[in-house]
Parts: C-alpha cells; sequence; structure tokens
C-alpha cells in the first residue's frame, strides 16, 4: 500500500499545500523571518500622538470579547485592550508592575502580600481597590481560570485600599504566582459590576468595562470591535492613538491584501500563509518581526479521546504516532516555519525544556508491526475506523487534517474526516467530546502551571472550557507529578519534577504536540514600537504610535 500511495499523496500535497514554493522561488523559512532588517517593533524614540490602528491576527472573530476561564486566543486578545492584570512580563522576561506594584512572598511562601497601583479608576469612574482583586481572587481566579494555580489559596484579604494579602496551605513558588498574576487568564473585572452575577454569562462579557488604556466603543459582529482612549488612564502618557480597531477577514489572503494597501497596520499571530511573506515585505510597505512570542509558544496537536475504544489504548496511539511525519507537516504545511515538537514542553522554553522524553520516529512499517501486536490486523481492508475532527479554524489545520487521514490509511486505519469552523470545533471538542482524534492547538508559557499541565491533569476536565483537558486523560501520576510542581519552591527541583512531566505526557500521549509553529507579526511600516513584551496577543497597544 503503500510505497507508492504514499509518494503520490505527498506529491499531491507537495502541490496544493505548499502552492509550488520552488517554482515562485520564495524559500521561506525560519531564518527568512529572522533575517528582517527593519524592524520598528520596539522603536523607543519619541512616540507621536493621535491616530487610527486597524489591527487584526491570525485567526476569527471571538464567540464573546471577553470570555472568564480563558476561551482561547481570539477572546484573550480583545480583552487585554480593556482589561488588565497586576503584573507583565516583559520582552527580557522580567516580571514588571501593572495594576500590582509589587508581589512580595513571606519567607515560608506560604503568603504573599500585593500593593496596588493608586489613583486607578474603572472606566464607569468607580476607583479600583483591594475589595476588586480580592473578588477576583476568590470568585473569578480560584473558581474559574486559575486551575491548580491557586488551589492551595485559602483566603485573600484587603487590609486597606491598595493592598491583598494572599494566604496558602502550602508554599507556592515565587515564579509560578507571578507567572499566574501576569498570565491569560487572571484579567481583573470589575466587583460593582459583577459580584452576584453569573461571571459565565454576564452580558458586561461582550461590552467589558475595565480599567486599561483602552474603552469599549462597539462591535460589529462579523467585521470588527472599536476602541476609544481612555483619557483617564492611570498612565497618563498612554495610549498614544486616539483610536483602535480590531477587525477579523476570515480569509488570510484578504489580510495580506489589507496590508499591502494600508487598510491594516498591524496583524499578528501569524495573519498570513508565509509563502507570502517574502512578496509582501519586498513591497516595502510591511515589515515581519518574530519578537514578542516568548511566552505564548504556540503548537498545533492531535487529541485522543480517552472515552472511546481503541484510542483510548495507550499502545494504538503510540503507534498513530509513528505513522506521522512531522517533518514533513513542518515543510510542506507550514513551509519551514517551526520544527517539530518534543514534548509539551517546547525547546524554546529555558527553564524547563527536556529532550529526554519517549520519542515516535516516523517509521510507517514500525506503526503496522505495533498495531498488529495490539491485536489490530488489517480485515476486510482496514484495521479500523476513526472519527477525525479538524478544528479549521487556521487553514493549516484543514491541511493537516487532510494528511493525517491519508497517513493514517497508509497503515490501515480508516478516517472519517470531519473539517469544522470555531463554533462547532470549541463545541464538539470541548463541549460534547464528539470525537476520536481531534486537530487543535495549544499556546504553552514559561510557566507550565496550569496553562500547559491542565490538558493532562484531572482537574484540567471541565466539560465546555475551552483549551483544557477534552481527552479525559486522568492518571493519579500525573496528577501528584503536577502536584509537587506547583508547591515546590526550589528551582532546580522543579526542573526535575517538570522533566518527570514531560516524560509521562510523552509516554501516555493522551495530547500529543506536532509542530512548534514559529510565530510572527506583520506591520505597516510606519507603525512603532508594537512588540514590547513576551506575549504579543496580550498587549495592550498602549505603547504603539504611528510616525507620519
Amino acid at each position: 500500500m503503500k510505497q507508492a500511495t504514499r509518494a503520490g499523496r505527498r506529491a499531491f500535497l507537495t502541490r496544493s499545500a505548499a502552492g509550488g514554493l520552488a517554482a515562485a522561488g520564495l524559500g521561506v523559512t525560519p531564518r527568512t523571518l529572522l533575517a528582517a532588517t527593519d524592524r520598528p517593533g520596539s522603536d523607543a524614540g519619541p512616540a507621536r500622538r493621535g491616530g487610527t490602528l486597524v489591527a487584526t491576527w491570525g485567526g476569527l472573530e471571538p464567540q464573546a470579547l471577553f470570555v472568564p476561564g480563558g476561551g482561547g486566543s481570539s477572546p484573550f486578545q480583545t480583552s487585554t485592550k480593556i482589561l488588565e492584570r497586576l503584573l507583565k512580563l516583559d520582552a527580557d522576561l522580567k516580571f514588571q508592575p501593572a495594576l500590582a506594584l509589587s508581589v512580595t512572598p513571606a519567607a515560608d511562601f506560604r503568603s504573599y502580600t500585593i500593593k496596588l497601583r493608586e489613583n486607578v479608576t474603572w472606566h464607569d469612574g468607580t476607583p479600583f481597590t483591594s475589595a476588586d482583586v480580592v473578588y477576583n481572587v476568590l470568585q473569578h481566579w480560584k473558581p474559574i481560570s486559575a486551575g491548580i494555580a491557586l488551589k492551595s489559596l485559602t483566603e485573600a484579604t484587603a487590609p486597606d485600599p491598595h493592598t491583598v494579602v494572599l494566604t496558602f496551605n502550602a508554599p507556592v513558588p515565587e515564579f509560578f504566582l507571578k507567572s499566574t498574576l501576569s498570565g491569560q487568564y487572571q484579567l481583573l473585572v470589575p466587583k460593582h459590576l459583577y459580584d452576584g452575577k453569573d461571571l459565565i454569562t454576564n452580558p458586561l462579557n461582550n461590552t467589558p468595562v475595565g480599567t486599561g488604556p483602552w474603552k469599549y466603543g462597539k462591535w460589529v459582529r462579523g467585521s470588527h470591535v472599536e476602541y476609544l482612549r481612555n483619557d483617564k488612564y492611570w498612565n497618563a502618557t498612554q495610549p498614544n492613538l486616539d483610536k483602535l480597531v480590531i477587525r477579523w477577514w476570515a480569509d488570510p489572503a484578504s489580510r495580506g491584501a489589507a496590508l499591502e494597501t494600508g487598510e491594516l497596520g498591524l496583524a499578528y499571530s501569524n495573519p498570513v500563509p508565509a509563502r507570502d511573506i517574502d512578496r509582501l515585505v519586498k513591497t516595502g510597505k510591511v515589515v515581519v518581526d518574530t519578537r514578542g512570542y516568548q511566552n505564548t509558544a504556540w503548537t498545533v496537536t492531535v487529541e485522543f479521546n480517552q472515552r472511546r475504544d481503541i484510542v483510548n489504548r495507550r499502545e494504538v496511539r503510540q503507534a498513530i504516532l509513528h505513522a506521522i511525519d512531522r517533518q514533513f507537516i513542518v515543510d510542506t504545511i507550514y513551509y519551514g516555519r517551526g520544527k517539530p515538537a518534543i514534548a509539551p514542553i517546547f525547546s524554546s522554553n529555558p527553564l524547563f525544556f527536556t529532550g529526554d522524553v519517549p520519542r515516535y520516529a516516523f517509521d510507517p512499517k514500525k506503526a503496522a508491526v505495533l498495531l498488529d501486536a495490539a491485536g489490530l490486523p488489517v480485515k476486510d481492508g482496514k484495521r479500523f475506523t476513526v472519527n477525525l475532527l479538524a478544528a479549521a479554524w487556521f487553514e493549516e489545520n484543514a491541511k493537516l487534517g487532510q494528511y493525517l487521514k491519508q497517513a493514517l490509511e497508509d497503515v490501515g486505519i480508516a478516517v472519517k474526516l470531519d473539517s469544522v469552523d470555531r463554533a462547532t470545533a470549541l463545541k464538539r471538542i470541548y463541549g460534547e467530546y464528539d470525537y476520536d482524534i481531534a486537530v487543535s492547538n495549544f499556546t504553552s508559557p514559561l510557566e507550565l502551571v496550569p496553562t500547559v499541565t491542565q490538558f493532562f491533569t484531572t482537574d484540567g476536565i471541565v466539560k465546555g472550557a475551552a483549551f483544557r483537558n477534552a481527552t479525559g486523560y486522568s492518571s493519579s501520576e500525573m496528577d501528584g507529578i503536577v502536584g509537587k510542581l506547583a508547591v515546590e519552591t526550589d528551582p532546580e527541583a522543579r526542573r526535575k519534577l517538570a522533566a518527570q512531566f514531560a516524560r509521562l505526557a510523552s509516554t501516555d500521549v493522551p495530547i500529543v504536540p506536532l509542530v512548534e509553529i514559529q510565530s510572527f507579526t506583520l506591520a505597516g511600516k510606519n507603525v512603532r514600537n508594537f512588540t514590547t513584551g513576551a506575549n504579543v496577543q496580550g498587549e495592550t497597544l498602549a505603547d504603539v504610535w504611528l510616525q507620519a
């Protein structure tokens, strides 16, 4: 079956997915992206005031402008212009003040004192105080968004309007807590508008009121959201712009065209296929920047539903992984923009990466042998049938679904493939668990707990919560490792625990990163200071200014 079929399939995919790279002479590689010479993303020169910026990202419109507990990258990007966090992580991977001026641990790491910024108001004029933080800690973060990160929290008190004390029943590592407070899900909402109401269904999630540099203007569904300058922002020098618009284009080619015409000024998180980068840069109107993604490494994953027969067997999952050519995926679907993933801790993570994990080299013959050994021989032309669901919110995911279908068929596994839109994918993967194998994505920050670990822990199984443990994988050994990782304060001991986590995750393989995707931002040449932090998806864009 197989060699001829595989060769023909590769030739077809190379033509259809790569779009004739060789003929076009584009040769887009990671080196191309890093070699951009004009990179004004972190320009420190004097800012010019005024103007309107239209921005977008490489995905689609969110289900709500703010989603408590996460909801993925799209609502994270729309909400962080309005809602703020206590801390932020800068481009040098150092924590900087946001709404908190300091976060100080006790000697035993069982309590932390948070000093808040004074003279901050919500957009409706109500003062921001420690009562807001206590409300968010106890009613928002601990029960909904923080997962295991605040599991040991026993008390949050406000001794004065600008001080909060968090008390824990176990030691909490300083980097861990600060990462949580600066993380994707720990945004602050106003107590006076949320207390006593359902956080998840509060209509304010679509018209947020925050403390940030931008105020909600209007949301034109299916098109864009407008933000107005907060003239009473606590940083009186920001924002530099008068108005910010986040607009969504369903078609990546339309984003590229809008960049060329100047209709679109800033596009982050891989807004166009990599094959288009060189062409856009050569127009002289667009620059490319790969900075700003240190704390938001991006991957494409396969997820195995543990509630389904056959794929709930570890030996079957391991065999399937040998049928997948990750380098081919990188070269053909991602145009060299990335590298094969080794483990759920990415190679770009300077704190916790380890290569000492089980690996699954592309070897279809070995896959077939392992499937035979698992008691799944070919009968009547197939071993068994799986339902493969591709979350096609990125075109690469849809292409990956096509590739996986043919790769699995090459080893005798019949595949029913569904490539579905964002709303359907979120519902079927995270709400209904309606799949055998799913193609999805997740981001991996430097701190593993809870953003990465919650894909593997039992407490990460929250039906309806997007980008958590949808596979149903549950292991007391894994829960124990992550539980220790959450309370260990010694950095070297944490690294050893992280290595144990990576090895077990790479052995049981319930969810498997296939590719470490290289992320990039495109911007008009007049857009300045658009990359200042370690997670461009969560930038407020208060620093951005437009050169005349």
